[in-house]
């Protein structure tokens, strides 16, 4: 089975899935003028769009976990990851890449967040990426199937056919 490794944290990829590193110099190229998610995981029908977050990193200081908790409660990295996203599918359909339905996926390194908090999390991104078209019509193509924010226990809950888990636990 493959692995992706971001920090601490690990996710353990089905036999069929396809992965690359996509936030990365050599393999992006464009990280002067476009944000990157992650990775890239393909799968036969749907390709997710993975970021992670892990401010509870062991090499993580403890008053910057305590401010990244604060910025994402809040909402102020909301912004951030939709534009990660956005430029991500801009750069994917470009190189005519983005034909499967995508799914973006970020997983926090959070023991401490709630359901309601991820939820909340979850909506307000939703809010600022087009889901449907205008007006509430369906796009022809969607630009973004579905987008969740998820901790490692309500990730492990929604695919446990794709565990992740703390590489030093």
């Amino acid at each position: 089975m493959t692995t992706i490794a971001e920090g601490d944290l690990q996710i353990t990829l089905p036999a069929d899935a396809v992965s690359r590193k996509f936030d990365d110099k050599t393999t992006h190229g464009l990280s002067h003028c476009m944000k990157a998610v992650d990775f890239i995981v393909e799968l036969d029908d749907r390709t997710y769009f993975i970021e992670f977050k892990d401010p509870e990193n062991p090499k993580a200081k403890l008053e910057n976990r305590a401010e990244f908790i604060k910025k994402f409660l809040s909402g102020e990295i909301d912004s951030d990851l939709k534009i990660k996203y956005r430029d991500s599918w801009l750069y994917e359909y470009a190189e005519g890449r983005a034909e499967k339905p995508i799914y973006y996926l970020i997983l926090i390194g959070a023991s401490t967040l709630s359901e309601a908090e991820l939820l909340a999390r979850t909506d307000a991104l939703k809010s600022k990426l087009p889901m449907n078209g205008p007006a509430g019509r369906l796009w022809k193509r969607p630009f973004v199937k579905g987008c969740a924010v998820m901790n490692l226990a309500t990730w492990n809950r929604i695919f446990a056919k794709m565990p992740a888990r703390r590489i030093g636990s």
